[in-house]
């Protein structure tokens, strides 16, 4: 057999075999994250997760206890009972990525955001505490927390 056929051969396979490492991997945490919520309790409350740009003025994602991520929403924080944790520490955008259990509700409003001309729904904050600041990925692309993206990622 020529050599670089066999060559391209093995380049092929090892792109192939990589692509199928990372896809496992995250499919691989997606059932773990799976079963953590499906263990989490019922209750009045939800679950919160940071998703800064610089760009942009939305908060996160929000969904409710033993939901998926893929049904969360992405809310504008109606702050006016107490600030975002990055607010009330004077650090804004340090909590990327950082997941919250929250109290509060939707309001039933949506507020306009201009950097991406979209409408969100408003979540009104009326308090939080830090669950995680290292939370299994949700989103499948591993550049989606990089706060300089414009593309706005939906968890999976």
């Amino acid at each position: 057999m020529n050599p670089r056929i066999v060559l391209l051969i093995a380049a092929v396979a090892l792109l192939f075999a990589g692509c199928a490492t990372t896809e496992d991997q995250f499919t691989q945490s997606q059932v773990a994250l799976n079963q953590a919520i499906a263990n989490e309790p019922a209750g009045n409350y939800f679950i919160g997760r940071r998703f800064y740009r610089r760009n942009y003025f939305f908060w996160g994602y929000i969904r409710q206890p033993r939901q998926p991520w893929s049904s969360a929403k992405l809310v504008m924080l109606n702050e006016q009972k107490m600030l975002a944790p990055d607010r009330q520490a004077n650090k804004p955008g340090s909590d990327g990525n950082f997941e919250y259990r929250l109290q509060g509700y939707f309001s039933g409003q949506t507020v306009y955001e201009p950097a991406s001309n979209s409408f969100y729904p408003e979540f009104v904050l009326t308090g939080y505490k830090l669950m995680s600041n290292h939370p299994a990925q949700i989103f499948r692309d591993p550049k989606a927390m990089d706060p300089d993206r414009l593309y706005i990622d939906k968890p999976q």
